[in-house]
């Protein structure tokens, strides 16, 4: 099974497809002997379609086949049903809060507010009847600005024709996708403030989620201001939510990649990849630090 993105008829694998999928194996065969949490996998999506060359840009049968299978396999929940089964200790839905119906759910998320959400995304979500959580940031989308990689913006009408399914919740995701433990707290507030304010005044309603920019959260002090506005806060992870120890303002995410493949995303559908997870923050810890100094 190929589980990384071809280059193009009879062309040699770049160096990082090499590497990534040689990462993979190795992440697999860990993934075999370890432990695994039960509880709610969140999954976190950024680009579908295969439109760029992002290792996260799936291709659109890979996505098509994926939520088939969540659909077959598991019972997808919006991110506001899942928050309230955190927050409540009585039953929701007359589903008990237990680590056994903690397994059962999954929820989707969608980072940045890329054009592909409608184009590529959307029509799955609606085929399936599967709820998800976008999380946009904001100045893409009034400028028209690429993300990186050259994926562009998801327009505000097309956000008002997703949320119109009734599947779609807007989550925040910064104004600027700036990474907020680089930023003063003016900075932080002025990037969700203005995050906040866009989105109520173009959909009607503030967002109440929120993801941090390539999962890196604040803290201390800088952190209360998330807490202060959303009732969700995402970062990474790659393992399960459990029922009775799940911190909202930390939800866990297993972030889908192309180099995945199906098997990839069955292990994380499933809780697996923790340890995949546990080294890319342990790479990203000292590559920050060399990028602050």
């Amino acid at each position: 099974m190929t589980t990384a993105r071809s280059v193009g008829a009879g062309s040699a694998p770049t160096q990082s497809t090499v590497v990534r999928s040689l990462a993979k194996r190795v992440a697999f065969a860990i993934d075999d002997v370890a432990s695994h949490d039960v509880g709610t996998v969140i999954l976190a999506y950024h680009r579908v379609g295969g439109h760029t060359v992002s290792p996260v840009d799936l291709d659109r049968r890979s996505f098509r086949r994926q939520m088939a299978h969540v659909r077959a396999v598991r019972r997808a929940i919006s991110l506001d049903t899942f928050a309230d089964q955190v927050a409540s200790a009585n039953p929701v839905e007359g589903r008990p809060q237990t680590p056994e119906v903690f397994a059962q759910d999954v929820v989707l998320t969608f980072d940045d507010g890329t054009a592909d959400f409608v184009d590529e995304v959307m029509p799955v979500l609606v085929e399936y009847q599967l709820p998800a959580t976008l999380y946009v940031a904001t100045m893409n989308v009034d400028t028209g600005q690429s993300f990186p990689g050259g994926a562009n913006p998801i327009s505000w009408n097309g956000l008002r024709d997703a949320v119109a399914t009734g599947l779609v919740t807007i989550g925040a995701h910064t104004h600027t996708h700036r990474l907020l433990d680089r930023c003063s707290l003016e900075e932080i507030r002025g990037e969700l403030d203005r995050s906040n304010g866009r989105i109520e005044e173009e959909l009607g309603s503030r967002p109440a989620h929120f993801a941090y920019p390539k999962a890196v959260p604040a803290s201390g002090r800088l952190d209360v201001e998330v807490m202060a506005r959303y009732k969700t806060a995402a970062v990474a992870g790659t393992r399960p939510n459990v029922a009775g120890k799940t911190n909202l303002h930390r939800l866990r995410r297993s972030p889908i990649q192309v180099a995945d493949g199906w098997e990839g995303f069955r292990r994380k559908l499933h809780g697996g990849m923790r340890a995949e997870d546990d080294l890319r923050r342990w790479i990203n810890k000292y590559r920050y630090r060399a990028l602050r100094s």
